[in-house]
């Protein structure tokens, strides 16, 4: 059985080898984590494979707004990776959700994380939508910031999905 998690007009399907969740959503995250520390960030998707590895997944799509934020994506990507690698140490304890406690502590007992940016821009270039943020640009300051967890991070979009990641996305 396929799983599919939906952000945005993005649907992201899953494998059955791949049990997947939006963490962002998480009650744990939204009435827990969400304000500690005076506010801490979440990946969107989390994605456990076959017990080895666990996918983080944050969704970026510009193809129909452009990023506003002043923050570089690149360290925006940072922050959420480390606020929720936090948050799933203190899930794996203290989530009164059964199932998101149990889903941190599959997470962690995992031997391998794999960071991933999906990033959407717009395919035909404008002066309204441009193609702002180039990709090789952000993996290359993702290696450098996440070296620790994720020597090799990825930028991708629904055309450039990898063959190792398993899954695919559509709208």
């Amino acid at each position: 059985m396929v799983n599919i998690l939906a952000e945005g007009s993005l649907n992201f399907e899953f494998p059955d080898h791949i049990d997947a969740t939006k963490y962002d959503d998480w009650s744990f995250y939204r009435n827990q984590m969400n304000s500690a520390f005076g506010g801490s960030k979440a990946i969107d998707l989390i994605g456990i494979e076959k017990k080895s590895t666990m996918w983080l997944i944050e969704i970026k799509d510009y193809r129909r707004n452009q990023r506003t934020k002043p923050i570089d994506i690149a360290d925006e990507i940072a922050a959420k990776v480390r606020d929720t690698l936090v948050g799933l140490i203190a899930a794996q304890l203290n989530a009164n959700s059964t199932d998101e406690q149990s889903f941190a502590k599959r997470a962690l007992k995992t031997k391998k994380i794999r960071i991933v940016l999906h990033l959407e821009q717009p395919l035909k270039h404008s002066k309204v939508f441009p193609v702002a943020i180039n990709p090789a640009n952000v993996q290359q300051k993702m290696k450098q910031q996440l070296k620790t967890i994720d020597a090799h991070p990825v930028v991708v979009d629904h055309q450039s999905l990898r063959p190792d990641m398993g899954w695919r996305v559509f709208e």
